[in-house]
């Protein structure tokens, strides 16, 4: 498993009852720096809903952005869900939590699956695609930063599968 895009995101606006967001995440070159908090330069709007400790870090995986693609027919920007982190050979139905990725001297440990919210509706354009994202488990995963450190894309990702629960057992709508 690599890194194959580090992305962050600026407030933009968005067709949502509070008007901003920070879904919209793009991809950046070099190093960004993981903290217990989030990705430096990365800005979370929603804060009652989005960020803090155990959402400091969202992953996508590669085998879960192939499953969206052929699911929707098109092509899918790296950043389109929001994440901070696409890895390769890595889908949400793969992990437990609190399964551990090592990424150079980084740490994460998995906290919860991406509970879709109406601003993911509002970036497909579609009211009804959060039901469809969590039905399906291809969602994501949050992580905790638990050694900080330099996040780089094409880094080697180790994952220590620590857990014991599946992530998906936490993920309302799932399967329904």
């Amino acid at each position: 498993m690599r890194i194959t895009h580090v992305l962050i995101g600026a407030s933009e606006p968005v067709a949502t009852k509070s008007g901003r967001s920070g879904i919209h995440k793009k991809p950046v070159e070099g190093a960004v720096q993981a903290n217990p908090l989030g990705l430096e330069g990365d800005v979370i709007v929603d804060t009652d809903n989005h960020g803090g400790p155990t959402q400091a870090v969202y992953i996508f995986g590669q085998n879960d952005y192939a499953y969206w693609t052929r699911t929707l027919g098109r092509e899918l920007a790296p950043g389109t869900f929001g994440e901070n982190l696409i890895i390769s050979d890595l889908s949400t139905h793969d992990v437990r939590q609190n399964d551990m990725f090592d990424i150079g001297p980084v740490r994460l440990r998995v906290t919860y699956p991406r509970i879709p919210c109406v601003t993911l509706a509002a970036r497909m354009s579609d009211p009804k695609f959060p039901q469809q994202f969590s039905k399906t488990g291809h969602v994501g995963i949050y992580c905790a930063v638990e050694t900080p450190g330099p996040l780089i894309a094409d880094t080697k990702v180790t994952h220590l599968q620590t857990g014991t629960m599946p992530i998906l057992d936490l993920l309302p709508g799932y399967g329904a």
